[in-house]
């Protein structure tokens, strides 16, 4: 009898191209590729849109109730979207998902930033984001919405609106976050890239506890437009996590770019970020910081220098060094206040548009408490905070401007954690918000900076855990990144590894 299984190989399509290409016949599970090597298998017609949507639902189907990643299901769209003629973009008509957090804006779309309140009243977007528009002329096919922590504040996806997502490779650990959903969504192959956003790397943070791919591009590579000119200050980042190098690299392409009106710009790049993957980066002068006031996993510090080492032996000048600015703990202050001050504006925006005041019954206790913060600092002290972080800014970019190149680090100071243990306790508040920062010291500088900065899945723990490496290069030099990451990929191939759930 013939598999009904839709995740089953099917014939090889008649206008397939000739069988010597080695993409020209469908491999047997075509959501094994990235998205670039999907969009060659449509372009080639070995698959059609539809087909390949329908493997993808079929996975999130199979596997979403184990992990909760995807909350927004927008399947039939989709299919009636990929049966039709999508625009001819590099990743027509590989199947795509979208954060269910500002960026991810599609005028009509349900999105409800993980809280109750905003699912309640089901609220819907009243917007189209330029990146949400990118990606559809990209030729991407948007199949639902992922989860998200309550208000994207939490570097755990756990929020009480929609429950926990978990880690594909355990699922009692954390996926990470405000990014969690996406990130699991992709590393349990439901799609082959998605949506995601970084405020305190919430890019790089789910990317290294899902053994993904996370760039954060410069400040001004991507439009947070129409609605935003910028977000917490500057620090907020739109873009997404991928599986390869060259996915990262070929999405940037298709979705960078100033917009009118936009307050920042980053430098317009000498060619296509895509061609940085296969271009050598040649001899680079590189730093590692692994050290923190609190202390650093053994397996975090191990990844890190593991990269260091390979690093040195393709040839890069490398040595412990780093902008003296990094670790300064006086940086707490000015972050709490812009980020409460721009989450006390979120709220007032919400109870506008819902027509009635929020309180604390309608978020957890450290957002409502993070929230009445926000309310509280005065215009002066949240000027007052954007001025330290600039200083801050120049400060560390003196270093990359003293003729350094690269600086690596961990990702993060610890392996994924278990789940429950970053959420908020009304017996302890702001306990879950102080533990989630503890979790940016090596992230968060980079967002106030505006620099581009990656986490490569390079190190795997005893456990099994992903663990995360980042490099960070000079403001706009996403091409150094991606370089760098492109020769660290090929040493250490990652693509072969997968999670426990996917056996």
């Amino acid at each position: 009898m013939a598999s009904t299984d839709p995740l089953a190989a099917k014939p090889a399509d008649p206008l397939a191209a000739k069988p010597a290409d080695p993409l020209a016949a469908k491999p047997a599970d075509p959501l094994e590729l990235d998205a670039v090597g999907q969009a060659e298998l449509v372009r080639r017609r070995a698959i059609s849109p539809l087909e390949l949507l329908d493997l993808a639902i079929a996975r999130i189907e199979k596997l979403n109730r184990a992990l909760n990643a995807v909350i927004h299901e927008h399947f039939e769209r989709a299919r009636r979207e990929a049966a039709g003629v999508l625009p001819d973009g590099p990743f027509r008509g590989v199947p795509f998902l979208l954060k269910d957090l500002g960026g991810g804006n599609a005028a009509g779309d349900p999105i409800h930033w993980g809280t109750r309140f905003l699912r309640d009243a089901g609220y819907r977007a009243t917007s189209t984001s330029y990146l949400v528009e990118k990606f559809r002329a990209a030729g991407l096919v948007v199949a639902g919405r992922t989860n998200v922590p309550e208000l994207g504040a939490w570097t755990t996806t756990e929020p009480a609106a929609y429950g926990p997502t978990r880690n594909p490779w355990d699922a009692s650990r954390s996926s990470g976050g405000s990014s969690g959903g996406a990130a699991a969504a992709v590393a349990a192959r439901m799609v082959a890239m998605a949506h995601a956003s970084d405020g305190g790397g919430s890019i790089r943070n789910p990317a290294s506890q899902c053994g993904l791919v996370g760039l954060k591009p410069s400040r001004g590579r991507i439009s947070l437009g129409p609605d935003l000119g910028e977000s917490w200050a500057g620090l907020v980042f739109e873009f997404a996590v991928t599986r390869s190098v060259r996915d990262a690299a070929a999405l940037l392409d298709a979705v960078a770019g100033n917009m009118p009106g936009d307050p920042y710009t980053a430098n317009r790049p000498a060619r296509p970020f895509e061609s940085e993957a296969d271009a050598g980066p040649g001899p680079l002068r590189i730093g590692v910081w692994t050290d923190l006031p609190g202390a650093v996993h053994p397996d975090c510090v191990a990844a890190a220098r593991e990269a260091a080492r390979l690093l040195e032996g393709l040839g890069h000048a490398v040595e412990d060094a780093r902008p003296e600015a990094l670790g300064d703990e006086a940086l707490m202050q000015p972050i709490v206040r812009v980020i409460a001050s721009a989450q006390a504006r979120s709220i007032g925006r919400f109870e506008r548009e819902l027509g009635r005041p929020l309180g604390p019954e309608d978020m957890d206790c450290d957002n409502w408490a993070v929230t009445e913060i926000g309310r509280q600092t005065s215009a002066s002290q949240y000027l007052e905070a954007v001025e330290e972080l600039h200083r801050f800014s120049r400060r560390v970019g003196a270093w990359w401007a003293q003729g350094f190149d690269l600086l690596v680090t961990p990702t993060l100071p610890e392996p994924p954690p278990p789940l429950g243990e970053l959420v908020p306790d009304p017996a302890s508040p702001l306990r879950g918000f102080l533990r989630s920062g503890a979790l940016t010291p090596f992230l968060i500088p980079f967002n106030i900076t505006g620099q581009p900065a990656a986490s490569l899945p390079l190190h795997w723990s005893a456990q099994g855990l992903p663990i995360g490496v980042q490099l960070v290069a000079g403001f706009g030099r996403e091409d150094v990144l991606i370089r760098v990451a492109a020769q660290l990929e090929e040493e250490r191939p990652w693509a072969q590894r997968r999670p426990p759930i996917l056996v």
